[in-house]
């Protein structure tokens, strides 16, 4: 296949990259900076308001691309919602018959961030675009290259865990979660969205112990801050980090939330998808990666 992408140069997007090209695809990845020449890779010059010519002679697309953290709604809404309008434009203009779309579980409850909003309005444009579609919804995604799980590793490995109230959450490792988006955009099927994770469940205090093994602390302080210390620990990481700040406001509205688990209903037939690595092992390849990169 010939399959078109976007945040190819992204964390997700990168696994979905050398995936595609592993299978043998041909890759039309969408650039806003000019990039090494990659064999089997087609660099598009543009960005998600302006996608040009990325979807022309695709037989799929993968749009992976979006803003996680975003000073005000304006931000969110460009970078997920009108972003999406233009990419799945693109896809329509040039005939693409496949489109598979990365959300979020976020995108489930709306009503609790900026972003599960601007995520969940992406989607409703998906379904009513015509075209054929999936839409993913992973829940916490890490791996190796990952920044976003950084301080809790790095917390971990001094023997802390700051965490919220209580509930439970369950990720999925970057490779699994590619090697779905290159299998759903060589399958043609009626339309679906799939809630995507390991199969494992975890409380956050169990998850900090598993990172902590993962850095090789036996035992992880866990601390679970009431709503009102993570409304102020967020500001004061905007005041500390500016753009880079991990934990935003708007972050721990959906951090609060006591069930990010993928819901057993929607998620993907064992027959064509099963996750391949489990979140131990995982957390331990990602923690290897941090240390050989001076990252912990």
């Amino acid at each position: 296949m010939i399959v078109a992408l976007t945040g190819a140069t992204g964390f997700v997007g990168r696994a979905t990259l050398a995936r595609l090209l592993a299978a043998g695809h041909g890759v039309r990845a969408l650039t806003r900076r000019p990039q090494p020449p990659r064999d089997g890779v087609t660099w598009i010059e543009g960005d998600l308001a302006r996608p040009g010519a990325l979807a022309a002679g695709a037989d799929a697309l993968i749009h992976v691309a979006g803003v996680v953290n975003a000073p005000d709604p304006a931000g969110f809404v460009a970078g997920n919602v009108t972003g999406t309008a233009a990419v799945l434009a693109a896809a329509r203009a040039a005939g693409v018959p496949r489109f598979v779309h990365v959300s979020s579980l976020s995108a489930r409850e709306p009503q609790l961030s900026l972003y599960g909003a601007s995520k969940h309005d992406a989607e409703r444009l998906v379904e009513d675009s015509g075209l054929d579609w999936t839409i993913v919804r992973p829940a916490a995604v890490y791996g190796p290259g990952d920044l976003e799980m950084r301080d809790l590793f790095r917390a971990a490995a001094w023997g802390l865990a700051l965490l919220p109230p209580g509930g439970t959450m369950s990720a999925v490792h970057v490779d699994d979660l590619a090697r779905l988006l290159v299998i759903l955009a060589g399958r043609s099927a009626p339309s679906v969205l799939y809630e995507v994770d390991d199969g494992d469940a975890w409380t956050h205090a169990a998850f900090a112990r598993a990172i902590g093994a993962a850095v090789g602390r036996r035992r992880v302080l866990s601390i679970h801050l009431p709503p009102a210390a993570l409304r102020l620990a967020a500001r004061l990481d905007r005041r500390l980090r500016g753009s880079g700040a991990k934990l935003t406001p708007d972050r721990v509205g959906y951090i609060l939330h006591p069930d990010w688990v993928a819901d057993p209903a929607a998620c993907v037939p064992a027959d064509l998808w099963q996750p391949s690595i489990p979140t131990r092992d995982g957390l331990a390849d990602t923690a290897r990666w941090y240390r050989a990169n001076g990252l912990l």
